[in-house]
């Protein structure tokens, strides 16, 4: 696939922005688990979108489907890897190869809650980008990721600390 597309399309969302910045803030879809019994959960999104977790049977679970973490560096590959693409087709780039994978260490006592020093969530993630394009240099390539990794929504959420509320309903 050419970049074109992309690249029109991108183009006309900046021209829009930037016509209309104040339309930039939005609140983003909503993502709504429902429990399925046991530690399985369906996940509901927008246009019809459906999304199943499962935690393993190590703790109890079916592990039927892939856990919430596996499913954070899932977000994370696929969202840096969006905005490779993105970048490329903005930039002339016609990419021949992209792969994105993401892998972390955790400590599993920290989400038992066995060790109150111990974070329940990921000690470190890396991400690890193989990519290709004809007629791209490994500079602009890099270019590329550079500019992905400081623009991907995912992974700024992981770098940077973003307010977190709870609200509890009863019944």
């Amino acid at each position: 696939m050419t970049p074109e597309p992309i690249r029109e399309a991108l183009g006309g969302v900046i021209r829009h922005f930037e016509q209309h910045p104040e339309l930039g803030p939005t609140t983003d879809s909503t993502a709504v688990a429902t429990w399925q019994g046991g530690l399985r959960f369906e996940t509901a999104g927008p246009n019809g979108a459906t999304l199943v977790s499962e935690m393993p049977k190590a703790v109890g679970g079916g592990g039927g489907a892939p856990t919430p973490g596996w499913l954070l560096r899932a977000a994370l590959a696929n969202c840096n890897a969006s905005m490779i693409a993105l970048r490329a087709a903005q930039s002339g780039i016609a990419l021949t190869r992209l792969e994105v994978t993401v892998d972390s260490d955790s400590n599993d006592r920290g989400m038992l809650g066995l060790a109150d020093d111990m974070p329940p969530g990921p000690l470190a993630v890396r991400v690890k980008v193989r990519l290709a394009a004809e007629g791209a240099s490994a500079a602009q390539l890099r270019e590329l990721v550079d500019w992905a990794e400081r623009h991907s929504p995912v992974a700024d959420a992981l770098r940077r600390v973003v307010p977190l509320s709870t609200a509890v309903e009863i019944g």
